[in-house]
C-alpha cells in the first residue's frame, strides 16, 4: 500500500507536468501562466465569476497580481471590460474574438495528462475522479482552498460523501464519477 509520502509525490510530479505545460505554452503564445489561467477561466465560466476579486480568490493570488495580468491580457486585446450598469468602476470581463480563439488553442496544454489518463480503464478514471473529489472537499474544510464550486460544498447536495449523491437542483441521484467539481448551478 503506497505512503501519504508518495501519494503526495505523485501528485507533486503531475502538477509540475500541468505547469511545465503551461509554461510552454506561455512561451509560445507570450503569456505568462496566470494570463493563460484568466482566459481559459474566462472562456469557461459566467460572466458574473469574471472579475479581478473572483479571479484572485479562486487562484489563490492577490489582486494586484490579478490585475497587472489582466492588464496585459487588455492591451493584447484578448480580453474586454464589460461594465456594470449599477456602477462604471466594476467590470468583468469577457473574450474577445482573439482571445476566444486563443483560448482554445490553449487548452491543448493539458493534452499530454490527458493522454495518459486515456490509458486508464474507465473502472480506474472513475475511481481516481472518485478520490479526487474527496481530497478536494477535505481541503475545502480545513480552507486550503478558497473558492470550490464542488457538489460537497453546494446547498443542493444531499448525501453521505461515500456513495449516496443527490443534487435538489437537478432532481437527480448523481454518480460519483457524475459528481460535479465546478458547477455551473453552484450556491453555497
Amino acid at each position: 500500500m503506497p505512503t501519504n509520502k508518495n501519494i503526495l509525490n505523485g501528485l507533486e510530479r503531475l502538477s509540475e507536468v500541468l505547469k511545465a505545460q503551461l509554461w510552454d505554452q506561455g512561451k509560445v503564445h507570450g503569456l505568462s501562466p496566470i494570463q493563460i489561467q484568466i482566459l481559459l477561466f474566462v472562456a469557461d465560466h459566467p460572466t458574473e465569476l469574471c472579475n479581478v476579486s473572483q479571479l484572485a480568490r479562486e487562484f489563490q493570488v492577490t489582486k494586484p497580481t490579478i490585475s497587472d495580468a489582466v492588464r496585459v491580457l487588455l492591451k493584447k486585446e484578448l480580453l474586454l471590460k464589460d461594465h456594470g450598469p449599477a456602477d462604471a468602476r466594476r467590470y468583468n470581463l469577457r473574450l474577445t474574438t482573439s482571445g476566444n480563439k486563443l483560448a482554445g488553442e490553449l487548452r491543448q496544454y493539458a493534452d499530454p495528462l490527458l493522454d495518459a489518463l486515456d490509458h486508464l480503464t474507465g473502472e480506474e478514471r472513475t475511481n481516481l475522479y472518485a478520490t479526487l473529489t474527496k481530497l478536494i472537499f477535505q481541503l475545502l474544510r480545513k480552507e486550503a482552498i478558497q473558492v470550490q464550486r464542488t457538489c460537497f460544498a453546494c446547498r443542493f447536495y444531499r448525501g453521505n460523501r461515500q456513495d449516496e449523491h443527490y443534487c435538489q437542483f437537478l432532481e437527480t441521484t448523481l454518480s460519483k464519477d457524475t459528481l460535479r467539481l465546478d458547477c455551473p448551478e453552484f450556491e453555497a
